[in-house]
């Protein structure tokens, strides 16, 4: 596990730009629904990691203004 909180910054960043990449490239406008579930997982993953990528954006921000 990454100790330092920038490191932890950056690496959910990355997860995050990851997920958002990955979610957006299979969206299909055929309009066939195969795979639907394993979308709607990726969605729902990316949505989560990219609400823990603001989590530590803020814990990040805060530690850099304390010193």
């Amino acid at each position: 596990m990454i100790k330092s909180i920038k490191g932890q910054f950056i690496l959910s960043l990355l997860v995050a730009l990851c997920f958002v990449y990955h979610s957006f490239s299979y969206i299909e406008f055929t309009g066939e629904e195969r795979f639907l579930f394993n979308r709607i997982l990726f969605f729902f993953i990316m949505i989560s990691s990219i609400f823990n990528a603001g989590l530590f954006t803020q814990k990040y921000i805060q530690a850099r203004n304390k010193k």
